[in-house]
């Protein structure tokens, strides 16, 4: 082989690995073609093109959708490090130079670590990267690991209590589960509440299916109580509000109690798991330098582990 028929070659390979993980990352090849403004069947030529030449197939075709193969994971999980590397050459070369001044940092994450976990850092961050375009996404877990699969986001930062088998979760932060009342309740006689005392009292919980409801519940369950809710309300600082009015007491994770609340709060460490929070990833994920540098400022240990 000449030296120019090698560099042919080598860059040949470079498109057909691109074209095979935006297919890997979407799902489909029209999509794949639409995100790298090719045509379908030059997308199709290249990975087959690829298939050929590793003498192995690499998606299952399902109508309209394509599935990895096993053999496909294996080469999705070698060649997307190698393929955004490459295509973030300039990013983080840059990176290394000090010069870091530009790009775009994707995070997922849902409102309650928004409102009472991000803040500092995402101030921190844009004031030492100011060209550096942030865009946080609120969604809920399930939408967030589409999104770290799909690559649409960096990573995402939040609490997770079964972790699948493709992603990273390292655990840095720790709340406790907290009960608050108004501040005329009965409750707040008492040095320290069992789930007894609170039993007769209507409770303001998040909606029934997720995760904070079923934890309760099987807290409750486990000493023979039956959970009686006096009101479903989404998001933290509407139940806290509503406490506050005395419309009735709530079980909540004291990442959302600032201290200006007017309320009274008791731990429930005996009844209750503590919540953890981190930063979420894909295995394999290769990480921006962007998000290397955002990573680094909320856990440190983080990256040093993925090492």
């Amino acid at each position: 082989m000449t030296c120019a028929s090698q560099l042919y070659y080598k860059q040949n390979r470079l498109k057909q690995l691109r074209a095979f993980c935006r297919a890997a990352q979407s799902g489909s090849i029209s999509e794949a073609a639409e995100s790298l403004c090719l045509s379908q069947p030059t997308i199709t030529l290249q990975i087959q093109a690829l298939e050929r030449e590793m003498s192995i197939v690499l998606f299952e075709r399902r109508g309209p959708k394509i599935k990895l193969t096993p053999e496909g994971q294996v080469l999705f999980q070698l060649a997307q490090p190698l393929v955004e590397g490459i295509d973030n050459l300039d990013v983080t070369f840059a990176a290394h130079t000090g010069t870091l001044e530009s790009g775009t940092l994707n995070i997922a994450a849902g409102e309650s670590t928004i409102l009472y976990i991000l803040p500092e850092p995402m101030q921190q961050f844009a004031q030492q990267y100011p060209g550096i375009q942030l865009k946080l996404h609120n969604v809920t877990g399930r939408d967030g690991m589409a999104m770290l699969r799909a690559d649409e986001a960096d990573f995402a930062v939040g609490s997770m209590i079964d972790i699948p088998d493709d992603i990273v979760y390292r655990p840095s932060m720790e709340y406790h589960p907290t009960l608050i009342a108004p501040l005329d309740h009965p409750l707040g006689n008492l040095d320290s509440v069992t789930l007894e005392d609170i039993a007769p009292y209507g409770l303001i919980l998040p909606p029934s299916h997720l995760a904070t409801w079923r934890i309760v519940e099987m807290g409750f369950a486990k000493r023979n109580l039956r959970l009686k809710v006096a009101l479903e309300a989404g998001g933290w600082e509407i139940i806290k509000k509503y406490v506050e009015l005395g419309m009735g007491i709530s079980i909540v994770t004291d990442v959302c109690l600032t201290g200006a609340e007017r309320i009274i709060r008791r731990p429930l460490n005996d009844f209750f798991p503590s919540r953890s929070y981190g930063v979420v990833i894909r295995k394999g994920k290769y990480l921006s330098p962007q998000a290397k540098r955002f990573i680094d400022m909320m856990d440190p240990e983080f990256l040093k582990n993925q090492d």
